[in-house]
């Protein structure tokens, strides 16, 4: 009887003891999680008023604060852009080809560039300033241009210079050129016989390339005996004199370096001059008859 009465009590004791520790493990993690939830609670209302914050500011921003969407800013003039950023800029040399947004007029060089590419732009005219510093030029190409006027002076300074090309322009007359011109092309322009000054060749004592073919040209103009291509065909000339290659008042006289000679695609019928290239090593291409 004893025995089970000591085990009775035992049992009460086990189960209260039992019972205490469950509850406070209860009140335990109860406790943990008022605080977990509180906490969030706490991170979600600072998120918020951080949003708030950053929205306010973003509202407040000044009208000229710049916009990072990525749009483009628009497109100026070239000329306002250094050249080196719209052309190719190697040593001594210049490449303005094609060059976009349309280039309309002569860019500014850099000091000591020696050849010039500006060709297929929208230049319209050369003014006696654009190379003004420039001295230490030796070719310039200004092909396919839209160029008809080039100012008086515009290539005085230029005592270096050996090869021009204006070609697939507008020009109605020439200007003066560079004393030292070794090839000088012109090509399909709107050249007329009255637009190239009687002397606008004669000075040129090393000059052996000349190109003037597809103008309205109606007489041969004076060539200098460096020559020895001369591309004059496509053009509106009827008729030659003696004079034209030869010299009337020598008949000895032999040209010895004119080696190319084009006068097809003209009026002229050149089998009615014979005279005209007595004096020549070979007779120039065009209609005989």
């Amino acid at each position: 009887m004893g025995t089970r009465l000591r085990m009775l009590i035992s049992a009460v004791i086990l189960a209260s003891w039992v019972l205490s520790a469950s509850e406070a493990h209860y009140h335990t993690h109860r406790h943990h999680r008022l605080e977990d939830v509180a906490l969030t609670e706490e991170i979600d209302v600072r998120a918020q008023r951080n949003k708030r914050a950053t929205d306010d500011s973003y509202a407040l921003l000044p009208a000229d604060t710049p916009d990072d969407s990525g749009s483009m800013p628009p497109v100026g003039d070239p000329s306002d852009l250094p050249t080196c950023l719209l052309c190719v800029c190697l040593t001594g040399s210049v490449y303005c080809e094609e060059v976009d947004p349309d280039m309309t007029s002569v860019p500014a060089l850099p000091k000591e560039t020696n050849y010039l590419y500006a060709r297929y732009n929208k230049i319209k005219k050369i003014t006696a300033k654009d190379f003004g510093d420039i001295v230490t030029l030796k070719r310039i190409d200004f092909t396919g241009n839209i160029i008809s006027e080039i100012e008086d002076g515009a290539f005085s300074k230029l005592t270096m210079l050996e090869e021009l090309s204006l070609a697939e322009n507008q020009l109605v007359k020439l200007p003066i050129l560079p004393a030292k011109l070794v090839s000088f092309n012109a090509n399909h322009n709107k050249l007329r016989t009255k637009g190239i000054k009687a002397n606008a060749f004669k000075k040129l004592n090393k000059l052996a390339h000349l190109y003037l073919a597809h103008n309205e040209l109606e007489a041969v103009p004076f060539i200098p005996e460096t020559v020895r291509t001369l591309h004059l065909q496509n053009n509106n000339i009827s008729s030659l004199t003696v004079d034209t290659f030869c010299k009337s008042n020598d008949t000895y006289y032999i040209r010895p370096n004119m080696n190319e000679i084009r006068i097809d695609g003209n009026p002229v019928n050149l089998g009615q001059y014979p005279n005209s290239f007595i004096c020549l090593q070979s007779l120039p291409i065009g209609r005989y008859q």
